[in-house]
């Protein structure tokens, strides 16, 4: 036999063996699921690497954050958290609040009066507050420190929400919306960690709370109990794995020790 020959009738031979594998393949159920599934979670992994939870509507109702207040805050920031500084060049947490009160104004004529809190400069501030209509009111730049969290103000973005408790919050299916809607946005494009999304209230058990002012450690407010907050991220993680935003681990708590 030639050598072409010899080259012919092992190329027939391979092609008759892949065939056949092929035929037991299509004949067993169970080869053609692990094909179809290899298929699926490959599809999976590159559509979960492309987020694409949308930037909610925003309104701009600015607050006066001129240079008097940015040095009031950088003078707060070396007190209670070792560096002079205004600008939030590091976000990693999500820090949810409520109002406590039953309009937009009223919050909104706090944060911008810049009034003394707890005996000291800047006044009080978030970076948004969600209306009982769902509209969502940007108050500072993102790059700019508020002073909505004792503990956190150096790390974290300020969620307002117009109301009186948890629950008159949560109970607003266009108010909660919106909350998911912007909180979730923040996270993606922040590339932020879902476990770093927390109530005021779980501030002293967030690994980023940092307080150097020896009366201030332990303080910390009531609104979004750890409770409502767990239900409140777990919501979230849906939504996420929904639009493919990276969910991140499960929380780590730490001992506030107060």
């Amino acid at each position: 036999m030639t050598a072409f020959r010899r080259s012919l009738a092992l190329l027939a031979l391979a092609c008759w063996f892949a065939a056949g594998l092929a035929l037991a393949a299509s004949a067993h159920p169970a080869s053609a699921y692990r094909a179809s599934a290899r298929s699926a979670s490959t599809h999976s992994v590159m559509t979960r690497m492309t987020p694409n939870a949308k930037k909610p509507p925003i309104t701009w109702k600015r607050i006066p954050f001129g240079d008097e207040r940015k040095r009031q805050m950088a003078t707060y920031s070396k007190r209670h958290y070792g560096t002079a500084a205004w600008q939030l060049t590091d976000p990693a947490v999500v820090v949810e609040h409520f109002t406590g009160g039953t309009s937009f104004s009223a919050a909104w004529n706090t944060f911008a009066s810049n009034a003394k809190h707890l005996g000291e400069y800047p006044g009080t501030c978030a970076h948004f507050i969600i209306d009982t209509d769902g509209t969502i009111f940007q108050l500072v730049p993102l790059w700019i420190r508020c002073r909505h969290a004792m503990g956190m103000n150096w790390t974290a973005f300020g969620i307002e929400h117009v109301g009186t408790s948890d629950a008159n919050v949560t109970g607003n299916a266009a108010e909660i919306a919106s909350s998911y809607k912007l909180t979730l946005w923040l996270v993606q494009h922040y590339h932020l960690e879902v476990r770093n999304v927390i109530g005021h209230a779980e501030s002293l058990m967030s690994p980023y709370h940092v307080e150097h002012v020896a009366a201030d450690r332990c303080q910390t407010h009531s609104d979004f109990s750890h409770a409502d907050m767990r239900t409140y991220r777990d919501h979230l993680r849906e939504l996420a794995r929904k639009h493919h935003v990276p969910v991140g681990p499960p929380p780590a708590w730490v001992d506030p020790n107060c």
